[in-house]
């Protein structure tokens, strides 16, 4: 099935807790109406083969009471999701889900009828045939080690820099995207700004062989030599797994072969390793992350092999509390981000509560970068980054590297903000102040300065400003430099103001 979704969107599972707390509220919200012909009860299963030699599996449960039709998704196995705005069409039934994929059903016998359309683009057609609820079971849960604090790997002593190919290609990437990328980011200057991780997202497994070893699909040929061809240019390779038995997208995940994949990421090159909970949800409680996720840090410390653990489970459990302790490097704080001001402002305005549990070695992770995707302003993408960049976050630009436009280019290469990023003190922003629209945010720096960002989140330009007694680390600055002008601004004896353009960004540095 494809994943095929609008660029820069990024789904990825909700969580079970977070699926079943409005199962309620959406089957009171469905339209009632007659069944006709065979009934929609029933638990089915949809096999659609991939190019990349991998036949995914996703199963359907569809209920019907009354006229009323409610039911659940589990795209390529990965989880429950709640169906939502069900109506008759003719002899079909259509609903969506929070993926984007709209569906149509049509009873044929004892199977339906499917076929999905996705909002960015593309479709499939199959018949789902019914299943047992056995076969609808999740795995049993494994046996878990008892919770100890794993020893700092010494890695991602500033905030990780590079790619990451889902933002913009999801499914679609390959050996080669893979290869012209780390191409790319050397001739666009990007390497040389900073960014060395080439990282490779979901869709690249095929499945295990008879010794039970992780093994790519038809896309990747030989993933050795992809990373020594990404080394050999300087760079670093990552990867993309999950500790459930399928990934996001419905791969095969790490479950019951923690060590076994670890010892062969490490055979391999990998230098760095996403791990995302999707089907994990299925089997443990939320409450067991941190023993799950310990499974594979404890895996990744015992491979031999320098490897940056990157947990992806969207912020849930206080993830901050307790990564580093399971050999977290990074870890999201949010839900996935989308390529639009209110996705992007939404998440990067909330983060600032969680800067004490930022530091070398173990960073809050807001998510990818979406610079360059398409779905914001040149004006807006420079608030991202200079965001992003205040908050000590990761920097994983997600966009096509290989036709990046002078402006994306000049954005995610501009040195003296990512030096706000790289800064070795590794402190986060904090907000200073806000007023009609205008927030202030400030970042310690080593050596005793102090970035500051003038954040305009109002539709018209506005002025910002701030005196040196409220930014506090400074009495009276000696220089103070515009990081996108490129200049030094003489600095006023009792602070600082500036016009900030409608959803842009003046960013400082004061010394």
């Amino acid at each position: 099935m494809h994943l095929q979704r609008t660029p820069g969107t990024h789904p990825r599972l909700p969580s079970a807790f977070a699926a079943r707390a409005v199962a309620l509220s959406l089957l009171l919200a469905l339209p009632a109406f007659a069944a006709q012909g065979a009934g929609l009860n029933g638990s089915w299963r949809m096999d659609v083969p991939k190019p990349s030699g991998v036949t995914l599996h996703t199963f359907l449960v569809l209920h019907e009471d009354g006229g009323r039709v409610s039911g659940t998704v589990s795209p390529n196995g990965s989880g429950e999701i709640q169906i939502r705005d069900v109506r008759r069409e003719g002899d079909d039934v259509a609903f969506k889900i929070d993926w984007g994929w709209n569906f149509r059903v049509r009873p044929e016998g004892p199977n339906l009828h499917v076929v999905i359309s996705y909002d960015g683009g593309g479709r499939d057609e199959a018949v789902a045939v019914p299943v047992s609820a056995e076969e609808m079971r999740a795995p049993q849960a494994l046996p878990l080690q008892p919770v100890r604090d794993l020893a700092d790997n010494g890695l991602a002593r500033t905030p990780p820099m590079g790619w990451n190919s889902w933002n913009h290609f999801a499914e679609r990437v390959d050996d080669r995207i893979v290869r012209e990328a780390a191409d790319a980011m050397v001739s666009s200057g990007m390497k040389d700004a900073g960014y060395v991780c080439v990282n490779i997202d979901d869709t690249w497994e095929a499945g295990r062989d008879a010794q039970g070893n992780i093994v790519p699909n038809k896309k990747f040929p030989d993933m050795k030599a992809l990373a020594d061809y990404v080394h050999a240019k300087g760079l670093k390779l990552g990867i993309y797994s999950s500790p459930g038995p399928a990934t996001c997208g419905g791969y095969e995940g790490s479950y019951g072969h923690e060590e076994q994949d670890a010892r062969t990421y490490a055979a391999w090159g990998i230098d760095y390793l996403k791990y995302d909970w999707c089907s994990a949800g299925r089997i443990y409680p939320s409450a067991q992350m941190r023993p799950v996720y310990q499974k594979m840090g404890d895996a990744l410390e015992r491979s031999g092999r320098a490897i940056v653990f990157s947990l992806c489970q969207y912020g849930m459990e206080d993830v901050w509390t307790w990564g580093p302790g399971v050999g977290g490097n990074l870890w999201r704080t949010t839900g996935d981000i989308a390529d639009n001001w209110k996705s992007m402002s939404t998440i990067g305005f909330n983060q600032g509560r969680l800067a004490p549990y930022a530091g070398p070695g173990h960073w809050n992770d807001p998510d990818m970068l979406e610079v360059g995707n398409g779905g914001m302003t040149v004006t807006e993408y420079q608030t991202h980054f200079s965001l992003w960049c205040m908050l000590a976050a990761p920097l994983m630009a997600g966009n096509d590297l290989r036709t990046m436009s002078a402006d994306t280019r000049g954005i995610l290469t501009n040195r003296e903000v990512i030096a706000v990023d790289q800064d070795p003190l590794g402190r986060e922003a904090t907000r200073l102040l806000a007023k009609d629209g205008v927030e202030v945010w400030t970042k310690p720096l080593q050596g005793g300065g102090l970035a500051i960002g003038l954040f305009n989140r109002n539709d018209e330009e506005a002025t910002g400003s701030f005196t040196w007694a409220q930014a506090g680390r400074i009495a009276r600055p000696a220089v103070v430099r515009d990081l996108w002008r490129h200049s030094d601004v003489a600095p006023a004896a009792d602070g600082f103001g500036a016009a900030v353009p409608a959803h842009g960004v003046v960013m400082l540095a004061v010394k």
